[in-house]
């Protein structure tokens, strides 16, 4: 169970509409590497975690990705609220407008609905660690990519936020990774063993 603390993670007070940008940062609310895709992967892989202290690192990153995604709608709606029939079509906003009106809707910035194909949860640890610490790369990629395109202090600051949560969560992920290396059998861990695939045939 989750409590609800009535407040963003960080604030976003965005003074002036500019939905072309807009389009951009929806990435990452419904994209590939976007912040829903992060933690439902983080929230799904910790049950089949055996790790305690790993499934918790997943629990914890899981629940603050909810947070990023929430900071990211209250961009992006902040970006697009109030817009007049005219700024729509100016900016190339229209084709959303007709499908959502002015709601927040999960996609990329390329248009593609979100998708659970963006995430995986495969249940080996090692597997996902390595996806997870990926994962975060992919966004604070996104995130740099987003920062060369904005000029709005008002945009910027939330996103550098947001970028720098991705770095820690690829150094936590990492931390992770050597709990669970440490803790296999060495006959099990295909780094070390790379016959494990023959021996189990035998």
């Amino acid at each position: 169970m989750w409590s609800y603390e009535k407040r963003l993670q960080y604030p976003v007070n965005i003074k002036q509409p500019n939905p072309r940008l807009a389009q951009v940062i929806m990435s990452q609310f419904g994209g590939p590497d976007g912040e829903l895709a992060a933690s439902q992967r983080y929230l799904s892989q910790r049950y089949s975690t055996k790790n305690k202290k790993v499934a918790a690192i997943l629990t914890d990153i899981g629940t603050e990705e909810l947070a990023h995604m929430e900071m990211v709608c209250a961009i992006v709606h902040q970006l697009t609220r109030d817009l007049t029939p005219q700024q729509i079509v100016e900016s190339g906003f229209e084709k959303y407008y007709v499908d959502h009106t002015l709601a927040l809707w999960p996609q990329s910035a390329g248009g593609i609905p979100f998708n659970s194909c963006f995430f995986q949860s495969k249940g080996d640890p090692i597997t996902d660690l390595v996806e997870d610490m990926a994962a975060e790369q992919k966004a604070r990629t996104t995130y740099d990519n987003i920062l060369r395109l904005v000029h709005d202090q008002d945009v910027c600051d939330p996103i550098k936020f947001l970028r720098k949560r991705e770095i820690i969560h690829f150094q936590r992920f990492g931390e992770a990774l050597r709990i669970i290396q440490d803790e296999l059998d060495r006959k099990n861990f295909y780094a070390i063993n790379p016959d494990f695939a023959a021996d189990q045939c035998k």
